[in-house]
């Protein structure tokens, strides 16, 4: 046993990183590979959700084409660099209303937008319901 053990282990360590998802974890552990890259991406757009987005900005942060972070950031997360920066800023935006008793025009200036009529569509598209019954229901 304390001969083979070892030997075990090793085999399936190789065949669990020769299969689909050892890829995914190599990619991962690789220092500067496209999910590393992708994860700086994630990182700056958390850091600055409230900012004005310019992609080609962010491609350039992480030494990515704009086209290829497109590509990679929506295979890392379902979706455009875009649709996670106002995924980001409707949950801020949402946090504030709940937590801090802020109103819709406030929180939506806060996390960046600059018309409190769009942020409150695009809210009511998000949680099915305009800002103030949103967190009414919610705090009830």
């Amino acid at each position: 046993m304390a001969i083979l053990a070892p030997l075990v282990k090793r085999e399936i360590l190789y065949r669990f990183l020769m299969n689909g998802s050892g890829a995914r974890l190599r990619q991962i552990a690789l220092q500067d590979s496209q999910t590393q890259r992708i994860a700086k991406a994630i990182q700056l757009l958390r850091q600055n959700f409230d900012q004005p987005l310019r992609v080609d900005n962010i491609a350039r942060d992480v030494h990515m084409s704009v086209s290829s972070l497109h590509h990679h950031f929506k295979a890392v997360t379902a979706m455009s660099p875009l649709q996670y920066q106002k995924q980001l800023r409707f949950q801020e935006a949402r946090r504030l209303m709940l937590l801090d008793i802020v109103d819709a025009a406030t929180a939506a200036h806060r996390v960046g937008y600059e018309s409190a009529s769009q942020f409150s569509r695009e809210y009511s598209r998000l949680f099915g319901a305009p800002p103030l019954r949103d967190t009414a229901a919610a705090g009830a």
